[in-house]
């Protein structure tokens, strides 16, 4: 009856509801929007790690987060291989110079991140079918997903790093991440060439691989005491916990698209509560009849939450359809992993009743009007 009543307002005035539904969806979207940034900033830290190979990652007391990640002696590596459960433990090096684009007259920093060939760090096919030719002196591999900046990244193009002339042997698709507008990875020879103040005896990342069957936190928590307190031993699941507390609550990005969600929240309650009054204003006479006839404030009330969940979910489904549709339009433009999953379908839904039951008994001040002695 209540939902039936609900609908049947709805439909007496369907460019006033057409109306109402597009402001909601708007503040859906914006909640979309903001909570796909939200969760997308961590997951954009993570990116390279993601496409690492280990089980324990090595890094210095001081590190940050990966472009601010210092340095520790390469000899706590050989420390850990110490322990019967470590399979291997290799280098991987990074730091950011300058590439000079001489065609434009330009010259942006570049993330340059530095391996042995022979260790395969990366689980990235397209990096790994081009190791031989990172072997050659003075050649890199370069993102797709750097920017225009850097001019065409055609294989065979001289460049110049750091003052050091270099040629693109390849390119790989993988992202930028939050470490600059452009990367590219060579060997770690390479890297000492590009960066002469750099040594291989100073590590960036420590990437430990367990043997199979190994338990990563029973192998870490050995491991710590092993070394010296100038590094630190992060499993897979604590490096996640890491960067997200990092991304999302000590940088202005993680703190703007949280902010951001608060105030998609706040948009949508209003828009819930103006819309609701005005139609609860509009059938006052209704109501005041119904009261007229015996129906309790509480039924009344039962009527207003049911309009505004039937009114929501309406607004629910093609604010769902708009947001995966940006989700994609961001992804390509971005590479940020941001996509539509079930959790957050779920989350925005139970916000949205939350927010059309709280707006419907905020309304319900309108609905208290309804006098029928006043009325008629």
């Amino acid at each position: 009856m209540r939902l039936l009543l609900a609908w049947r307002i709805l439909a007496h005035e369907k460019g006033r509801s057409g109306l109402a539904v597009a402001g909601i969806v708007v503040a859906i979207l914006l909640m979309f929007l903001q909570l796909g940034f939200y969760r997308s900033v961590p997951q954009g830290g993570l990116l390279f790690y993601n496409a690492m190979r280990f089980d324990l990652m090595l890094t210095s007391s001081s590190y940050v987060f990966e472009a601010q990640s210092s340095s520790f002696p390469r000899r706590r590596l050989y420390q850990s291989l110490a322990l019967p459960e470590v399979a291997r433990a290799v280098a991987l090096y990074h730091d950011s110079g300058r590439w000079l684009n001489s065609g434009a007259g330009l010259a942006r920093d570049v993330f340059v991140m530095g391996f042995n060939p022979n260790d395969k760090v990366f689980d990235v096919p397209e990096i790994e079918h081009q190791l031989d030719t990172l072997r050659r002196p003075d050649t890199i591999l370069v993102d797709t997903a750097s920017r225009p900046e850097y001019g065409a990244l055609n294989p065979g193009r001289q460049i110049e790093i750091e003052q050091r002339s270099v040629t693109i042997a390849g390119i790989y698709h993988l992202g930028r991440g939050f470490v600059g507008l452009g990367v590219v990875v060579t060997s770690d020879l390479n890297f000492v060439r590009m960066f002469p103040k750099q040594t291989l005896s100073d590590v960036n990342l420590g990437l430990i691989t367990l043997k199979p069957g190994a338990d990563p936190e029973q192998v870490a928590a050995r491991l710590r005491p092993m070394l010296s307190a100038d590094t630190q031993v992060f499993t897979r699941a604590e490096l996640a916990a890491h960067e997200t507390s990092h991304w999302v609550t000590r940088t202005s990005t993680g703190l703007i698209f949280g902010f951001g969600v608060v105030v998609a929240v706040v948009v949508g309650l209003v828009i819930l509560n103006q819309a609701l009054s005005t139609q609860i204003a509009r059938q006052l006479p209704q109501f005041a009849t119904l009261k007229a006839m015996g129906y309790s404030q509480r039924y009344l009330a039962g009527i207003v939450v049911t309009l505004a969940i039937v009114l929501s979910s309406l607004s629910y489904v093609p604010a769902v359809a708009c947001s995966v549709i940006i989700y994609r339009v961001v992804r390509r433009a971005t590479l940020l992993p941001i996509e539509m999953t079930a959790t957050r379908m779920l989350t925005v839904l139970a916000i949205v009743w939350g927010m059309s039951t709280l707006s419907a008994l905020v309304a319900l001040r309108v609905l208290r009007r309804a006098d029928p002695v006043e009325l008629f």
